[in-house]
């Protein structure tokens, strides 16, 4: 690992050397230099992770060097010591964006600790702007932000898929981004120049389900003074999306079923069939064939929209995403007004540890509300709700369940989907991995 750089800027030979000392010993790599102009000669041909820079030098002061670097190298971070500590003086240096501020004669561990500390956030802003040149390259490609190697596999089925017009159905619990991934197979198949329609068959009754989907005719009931299209009609050509498709009424089943069998439909009140032509991606967070077992959900149907299987793996599976997800949504709902564009290494360690029962959603209005709220620029703890805040920063024990599906996820990938080499290191049969391949949705 290459040492982190720090610029060291003290007019005083004797304290220049000790600070050289000091930090040397620690080890990072230490330029020393005796004035700001030097610095500024210095930070021209590289660029330093730190600059500790005296208040007092001689031309352009500790403060005029500050202003220098916040505004040509916004990513070095400053430490400012003075031996003329006053209240005035750590206020003016705060806010023209030091790190800290520390008065001499300086203690070690003091020393020390904010130096830690500052390379701690130079390093979390270098991964923020390395997270945000991703994210800008996932919105030039899907809706998808990750980089696991869980999301790595989902976004190459996504695009495999993308390319063929069969039925998807994508499973997943509530909040790991069903929808994102049914846009993304929209988006990069051959339909994407039409509409993407979505629909929640738990938010409407089975009437107005029916209206919604299929339209109605002018008087097909009380107050229709005109035909309106439904969103079949409206998606022709694209893609409808059936969101949490295990609540939908049966006998709006038997209708779904004879759209995609016979590619025509009536409108409500009407006798004309009308043609229709659309990609179906289904979603659920249940297991429709239990459902299906149980009478709540034709099989007919489950093996029409059951074409492909997609898994939309929990935050749990995928928490070293968590960073990138912050950097994404922090870019994605700041207002203008607030102010947050980084978080603090505390406020990621609690979050890398808390197991997210909403998921990504949940993640989500966590950052939206630190935005909300945060008056400055970085996200701390103080920020997360209370039930977050007050959790233990030690991560829960996975179940052996979790352990077994990450394992068998690992070895699939490293033997290149090589189901029989697969079942040889794992020590079971092809028929048992197929089972548990099965189970874990690792199709």
């Amino acid at each position: 690992m290459t040492a982190a750089s720090i610029l060291v800027i003290e007019d005083e030979r004797i304290a220049r050397e000790n600070l050289t000392h000091v930090l040397t010993g620690s080890g990072y790599a230490v330029t020393a230099i005796a004035s700001a102009e030097e610095g500024m000669r210095e930070l021209d041909k590289k660029e330093f992770d730190l600059v500790i820079t005296d208040l007092m030098l001689p031309g352009m002061d500790g403060i005029q060097m500050l202003e220098h670097i916040r505004a040509h190298h916004p990513l070095t971070i400053v430490i400012v010591v003075t031996g003329h500590a006053t209240v005035a003086n750590a206020v003016k240096a705060m806010q023209k964006g030091a790190h800290s501020y520390i008065a001499k004669p300086l203690k070690l561990d003091e020393l020390r600790l904010q130096v830690e500390r500052a390379l701690e956030q130079h390093a979390l802003s270098v991964e923020v702007r390395r997270l945000r040149e991703i994210i800008a390259q996932g919105k030039r490609d899907l809706p998808l932000v990750g980089e696991s190697d869980a999301f790595v596999q989902l976004k190459k089925d996504v695009r495999q898929l993308a390319q063929m017009n069969c039925n998807v159905l994508i499973q997943g619990e509530t909040g790991t981004g069903k929808e994102l991934v049914a846009q993304g197979i929209h988006m990069l198949s051959t339909r994407s120049g039409e509409r993407f329609m979505a629909i929640n068959c738990g938010t409407f009754t089975a009437e107005l389900m029916d209206k919604e989907l299929f339209g109605h005719e002018k008087e097909a009931f009380t107050g229709a003074n005109r035909g309106q299209k439904g969103i079949l009609e409206a998606a022709d050509g694209g893609t409808v999306f059936f969101d949490e498709i295990g609540e939908l009424p049966l006998n709006m089943q038997v209708k779904l079923l004879r759209v995609l069998q016979e590619r025509n439909f009536l409108r409500v009140g009407g006798t004309k069939e009308i043609p229709v032509d659309i990609r179906v991606i289904a979603a659920t967070n249940c297991d429709l064939h239990e459902l299906v077992e149980k009478g709540e959900f034709r099989q007919d149907l489950y093996y029409r929209l059951n074409v492909v299987t997609l898994h939309a793996p929990p935050l749990r599976e995928h928490r070293e995403d968590i960073p990138i997800l912050i950097g994404h949504f922090l870019e994605k709902h700041r207002q203008p007004g607030q102010t947050i564009n980084s978080i603090d290494q505390d406020t990621l360690d609690i979050l890398m540890s808390y197991p997210f029962p909403g998921n990504v959603r949940e993640l989500e209005n966590i950052v939206q509300r630190a935005l909300a709220l945060g008056q400055g620029t970085t996200f701390t703890p103080e920020l997360l709700p209370a039930e977050i805040a007050e959790t233990e920063t030690k991560a829960p024990l996975p179940t052996l369940e979790d352990m077994e599906k990450s394992y068998i996820r690992k070895v699939l990938a490293s033997s290149a989907g090589n189901k029989t080499q697969a079942a040889r290191i794992l020590g079971i049969d092809r028929v048992s991995l197929w089972r548990k391949i099965k189970r874990y949705h690792l199709e």
